[in-house]
């Protein structure tokens, strides 16, 4: 009986999952279309902390219950799973369009934050984020914010993102429901799904490197999806680079704040893995200057990812 109701559970989850994600964009988009912000520094921003509240939880929890190095693991972990899988995906389903500010600017930040995370762990023979070092990530992160608050004044609106479908009061009810419902999918996936492969006897070590490594990245990836399939890409690809930079300064700065971080050697097989790969989504769209990510660099990124999880199980 206790499985049929985690089937249930899954199942409720993924509709708030889904429902929470056409709100979110919907809202998002409208919101955008109607202050004349490019869809683009939404994603970056509004869509990208929200679906970065997950890991903000976990992580900020660990922290404060004295398990600070557990948040270096859900951060790197989200952070592949993100760009590998969650892009990847989206890839093969419709090539995604870069606009060239984009490519240009936020990829290499997203790379540039990444590199510093790999320093910051590395710098000293005790091997850990200080509490000093959590107020830096936290001062590049209000950077970042600045930055694109001057984006968003600076930049025009094209003609195809001036369609306004929602009051602005119905857009931010939108986002807000959008949120809660992506926290609470997130939430019944996991529990349902974690408690239904115990029962059935799957390994603890096998349900870490899947279930749990992917839970926090679903709201980015069932947001992304949507956005994607609502043909508003821009949403899409700044969803996620925008939530991996927050995850890193944001996150990362808050839970070195409350409890300076350990930082395990171990993890440098995950960052430098994530390192290449954000090199490779720096690159990608200057291929022949299609400023796309195509298909089969979508299927290269989730192939990656697959030999990522694989060697995690193997290696235990």
């Amino acid at each position: 009986m206790a499985i049929v109701y985690n089937i249930i559970g899954i199942i409720i989850g993924f509709a708030l999952l889904i429902k929470g994600a056409d709100c979110l964009v919907d809202g998002a988009s409208s919101l955008a279309a109607k202050f004349g912000i490019p869809s683009i520094i939404i994603g970056l921003t509004v869509v990208a902390i929200g679906t970065s509240m997950p890991e903000l939880v976990v992580s900020a929890q660990a922290a404060l219950e004295g398990f600070s190095d557990l948040s270096i693991g859900n951060v790197v972990g989200s952070n592949i799973a993100n760009l590998l899988l969650i892009l990847g995906i989206c890839a093969i389903i419709h090539e995604l369009p870069f606009k060239k500010s984009t490519a240009k600017v936020e990829n290499p930040m997203m790379l540039a934050v990444t590199v510093l995370l790999f320093f910051l762990a590395n710098n000293s023979g005790e091997h850990l984020i200080s509490r000093f070092e959590g107020i830096v990530l936290l001062l590049v992160c209000l950077a970042y914010l600045l930055y694109n608050i001057y984006m968003a004044k600076k930049t025009t609106v094209s003609e195809e993102e001036t369609t306004v479908t929602l009051p602005t009061s119905k857009s931010l009810i939108f986002i807000i429901i959008g949120i809660v419902a992506l926290k609470f999918g997130g939430d019944f996936v996991v529990n349902n799904a974690t408690s239904l492969a115990r029962s059935i006897g799957i390994s603890e070590k096998l349900i870490s490197v899947t279930i749990v490594s992917v839970a926090t990245s679903l709201p980015e990836l069932v947001t992304s999806l949507t956005a994607t399939l609502k043909g508003v890409v821009d949403i899409a690809i700044g969803n996620i680079i925008g939530s991996n930079i927050f995850n890193i300064i944001l996150i990362l700065g808050v839970s070195s704040l409350i409890s300076p971080i350990n930082y395990a050697l171990s993890y440098n097989f995950d960052l430098i893995l994530l390192m290449i790969v954000s090199t490779l989504f720096c690159i990608f769209p200057f291929i022949k200057k299609a400023y796309k990510l195509k298909r089969w660099q979508g299927i290269l990124f989730v192939l990656i990812y697959v030999f990522y999880v694989t060697q995690a199980v193997i290696k235990g």
